[in-house]
């Protein structure tokens, strides 16, 4: 009797008795069922159609949920060309909601009793994702390396998209010559840089990986630009240093909701009291539920997304919030053209990754794409004050 064993999983090849075919027809037809709800079909012609590669492949999905899916599509078990539209519809239609996976309880329960994030655990997101090589970030971003969502009201191309995001956080901010600006989890630099280039701040970044640093500071060479390898709850313990303003752009979906008062809590003792501090982060439409389990596991370790409510929680006792932006739309257009310079690089980097990683990264990038599309995830920037702006905030858009 003959076995295929692909990444782990053993399966006999021998023939299917007559009950193993019933009960697969029936779950086939079940699937399809729901699967005409978002205008979806197994075996189509359409871009966004389900092709089935493996005769397991939907009892996989239905048992494991988001990680068997997303675990069978790295082993090849299915095909989709237009990964991106396939979420979005199934996301639309609400499917996700018919598969009701055990480990997102759990995973959810874990949040609250383990904190994941803690300072011991927070370097592991900084290994395992931000370090996987400069160069490769370097051929699927914007020149100023923004790892983040682009704002895209007036842009025609990713670069005009990052350059209006970051100018939009240094507007908000109200940058003027001469601040101190502290960049909360900088990744590569792109706002320090962009702000001490076009506004002329003083800038201090914290970042918990050794290759963002190393390559943002080679960057920002000759710039008032500082890196610092640093937790941000190991960064001005007793307060001593003051910012005019702070800003923190995509990095709270790292903080953990166990660690949000914390956060707050740093970011007063370190902002000016007329100062004000600009949080730019994915979130979700509603508190609780957990991680999706593929992304913790593959992508960003530990991640967790807030609800406006969890940062309203969590902020009030140290800020008055002045203003909420929500442009997650543009994350859409951003992930789409990620996707298209990683696909256009690929070549350069399929002997260093493997065939597995790129199926891996295919999949955030497109399932990514279309939670956006799907408007099930946000891309919100709040902009906080201490004690209130007298007179009231004006956003500048």
């Amino acid at each position: 009797m003959a076995t295929v064993q692909q990444q782990g999983f053993v399966e006999e090849r021998s023939k299917p008795t007559r009950g193993q075919l019933r009960n697969a027809d029936r779950l086939r037809a079940l699937v399809q069922s729901w699967f005409e709800e978002a205008d979806v079909t197994l075996d189509g012609d359409r871009p966004w159609d389900f092709q089935i590669k493996h005769p397991k492949v939907l009892e996989r999905a239905i048992a494991e949920g988001s990680l068997g899916l997303g675990e069978a599509y790295m082993d090849g078990w299915w095909e989709c060309e237009r990964l991106d539209e396939f979420f979005a519809r199934v996301l639309r239609a609400r499917l996700d909601e018919r598969v009701r996976n055990p480990s997102l309880v759990w995973r959810a329960l874990k949040a609250r009793l383990i904190n994941l994030q803690s300072v011991r655990r927070a370097w592991h997101v900084g290994e395992v994702h931000y370090d996987l090589g400069s160069d490769f970030f370097e051929a699927m971003l914007d020149p100023y390396m923004a790892y983040s969502c682009g704002y895209w009201a007036n842009a025609k191309t990713l670069e005009e998209a990052q350059v209006a995001k970051l100018d939009l956080i240094c507007r908000k901010l109200g940058l003027e010559p001469g601040m101190r600006l502290l960049d909360i989890g900088c990744g590569w630099g792109s706002l320090m840089r962009y702000a001490a280039e076009h506004y002329g701040v003083e800038c201090v970044g914290l970042t918990i990986s050794k290759e963002q640093a190393a390559w943002g500071q080679k960057r920002c060479a000759g710039l008032p630009v500082r890196f610092i390898l640093a937790d941000y709850r190991t960064f001005n313990v007793d307060g001593k240093e003051r910012f005019d303003r702070i800003a923190s752009v995509g990095m709270f979906e790292h903080v953990g909701v166990r660690n949000y008062k914390a956060y707050f809590a740093m970011a007063r003792r370190s902002l000016r009291d007329d100062g004000l501090f600009l949080l730019h982060t994915i979130g979700k439409n509603r508190r609780g539920g957990g991680t999706d389990p593929w992304i913790e596991k593959y992508i960003f370790p530990n991640g967790e997304l807030p609800s406006i409510g969890e940062v309203a929680d969590a902020s009030e006792h140290w800020f008055v919030m002045e203003d909420l932006h929500n442009f997650g739309a543009d994350y859409d257009k951003t992930l789409m053209a990620w996707y298209e310079r990683f696909e256009a690089a690929w070549p350069r980097f399929r002997e260093r990754y493997g065939e597995r990683f790129y199926r891996m990264w295919r999949y955030y990038l497109l399932a990514c794409a279309g939670t956006f599309r799907a408007r099930t995830n946000q891309l919100w920037q709040f902009v906080f004050s201490p004690n209130g702006v007298p007179g009231g905030y004006r956003r500048l858009s």
